[in-house]
């Protein structure tokens, strides 16, 4: 995955009604805590920073620090590998949303305790940092 040249208001604009003003909040948010500008990858994923990583088998490439996709249904939250089963106790206060191995999928941020959304893209965040360093 690579950053494009997309600008970032061509993508935020793929959310409409009340998903607009959350995708302006997610975007505050992943910049106060990446501390980061945003920049599309692929061309529809808003990430902020990015990180090399390699894998044993010596696969690798370059992935952004934190992302999200925001979309007319439901955003979609990138976070590390197995979230979901390393902070179970996150999820379970977050509220309404679903989550796959590196997906939180979430329809209204409105109905999400944000502390609990803020710690856990914080964690997330110093997982990555640390497994690059």
């Amino acid at each position: 995955m690579f950053p494009s040249d997309t600008p970032v208001a061509d993508v935020l604009e793929r959310a409409t009604g009340p998903r607009r003003p959350e995708v302006d909040a997610l975007l505050d948010l992943f910049g106060e805590i990446t501390h980061e500008p945003p920049v599309v990858w692929a061309g529809r994923i808003i990430g902020f920073g990015d990180v090399e990583y390699r894998y044993a088998s010596g696969h690798g490439g370059r992935i952004p620090l934190l992302a999200f996709a925001p979309g007319a249904a439901r955003h979609t939250i990138y976070l590390v590998s197995d979230f979901s089963e390393k902070w179970p106790e996150l999820l379970s206060r977050l509220g309404p949303h679903r989550a796959s191995t590196a997906c939180l999928y979430v329809t209204r941020l409105s109905a999400l305790d944000r502390d609990v959304l803020r710690e856990l893209l914080e964690r997330s965040l110093a997982e990555t940092r640390a497994a690059a360093a």
